[in-house]
Formats: structure tokens, C-alpha cells, sequence
């Protein structure tokens, strides 16, 4: 038996090459694509509702920020006069290392094993000021937002049994904040994304 004939090849024509040109519009959402990526990398979000901001805020000092009270040092207890059971006014606070360009600071007082429970929180602080004096009254010209007990001014640590972390934030920025009234924790952080230019955190206990 003969075999049978190889099957007749149809000659190659150049159109039947699959085309190596990328559809324009394809072209058009790569680039979008690229775009997108390009600006979440190089412009960090402020997550609002944890009110943390990334440290590669933008143009972040080279100088770590540095915030101490002559009160009590860093995960220590803080003195009964500045909670509840005392005075409950506010620590002496004291910052170094302001990045060159800051024009105003805001401070962030909350406990975070509480749900990051407000304490207190002023912002628009002048940005020549090194520090804050004990008692910051609360008709200071200095803006204050309104903390978890309903009150425009500080509150200091009063939680129920068991030891609390107290977190003293400051962020230095580039900017005066415009807020409108009442101000709050969720304006103020929405006012502050994008604005960063360091921060510094004290840390207090208290049981």
C-alpha cells in the first residue's frame, strides 16, 4: 500500500503574521494603570480611621522629631495631676528636630488600647513654638476639637482597671489647616493627608 501524499502546506502570506502592534487603546490603559500605581506609591495615604500616618509621609525631615515632657519620660507612668483622680490638666510638653519647612503642628492624645479613645487634640500650634506649657486652658486662641467626654479641651487618662498606653502624637506641617466648626479628630486628619512633614510620639501610662 502506497502512503499517503503529505498534506499540501498553504504558502505563508506576511498578513497571516499575528500583528505585533498593541490596539491604541490597549496602550491607553496600560499607561493609565501606570500611572495609578506610580502615584499610590509616591504619595502615602493618611488612614483616617486609625489616625496613623505612614512614615514616608512626604518631605519627612531627616532629623527624627523628638517629643518629651518634664512630667514623665517615655512608658512611664504619668503623675496622677494629669488624670482624673487629679488636677486633670495637661503635661509640659516639649519637641526638637522641626523640619525646616513646618508652619504649624497638630498633637493627637488618645489611648489605643481603648479604641484610641480622644483625649485631646489642638492643631494650628505655631510652627516657631517648641513645646506647650502645663494647663493649655481650654479657651486657648490655639484651635482644640472636641475629645471623647464631649469637651473642647483636655482630658486626661481615667480608665477603668488594668494598665493604659497614652499616646502623645505630634506631626509637624506644611501647612495652616483650614477647619470649620466643630472641629474633630476625622476633619482634622482629612486636613492633614498630604500635609506631613514628621511626627514624634510620647507614650505615658496609667492604670
Amino acid at each position: 500500500m502506497l502512503d499517503k501524499a503529505p498534506a499540501r502546506l498553504s504558502p505563508w502570506k506576511p498578513q497571516d503574521q499575528p500583528s505585533k502592534t498593541m490596539p491604541k487603546y490597549l496602550l491607553h490603559v496600560g499607561l493609565l494603570i501606570a500611572l495609578t500605581l506610580g502615584a499610590l506609591s509616591t504619595n502615602p495615604i493618611l488612614r483616617v480611621s486609625q489616625g496613623q500616618i505612614p512614615a514616608d509621609a512626604p518631605f519627612q525631615s531627616q532629623t527624627p522629631m523628638t517629643l518629651t515632657s518634664s512630667a514623665f519620660n517615655n512608658e512611664a507612668r504619668i503623675p496622677s495631676k494629669y488624670t482624673c483622680d487629679g488636677a486633670d490638666v495637661s503635661p509640659p510638653l516639649n519637641w526638637t528636630g522641626t523640619p525646616p519647612q513646618t508652619k504649624t503642628f497638630t498633637l493627637i492624645v488618645d489611648d489605643p488600647s481603648a479604641g484610641e479613645w480622644l483625649h485631646w487634640l489642638i492643631t494650628n500650634i505655631p510652627g516657631t513654638l517648641t513645646g506647650l506649657p502645663e494647663n493649655v486652658p481650654s479657651n486657648s486662641p490655639i484651635p482644640q476639637a472636641i475629645n471623647d467626654f464631649g469637651n473642647i479641651d483636655y482630658g486626661g487618662p481615667c480608665p477603668p482597671p488594668g494598665t493604659h498606653r497614652y499616646a502623645f502624637r505630634l506631626y509637624a506641617l506644611d501647612t495652616t489647616l483650614t477647619l470649620f466648626q466643630p472641629v474633630t479628630k476625622r476633619s482634622v486628619l482629612t486636613a492633614m493627608n498630604g500635609h506631613v512633614l514628621g511626627q514624634a510620639e510620647l507614650v505615658g501610662l496609667y492604670r
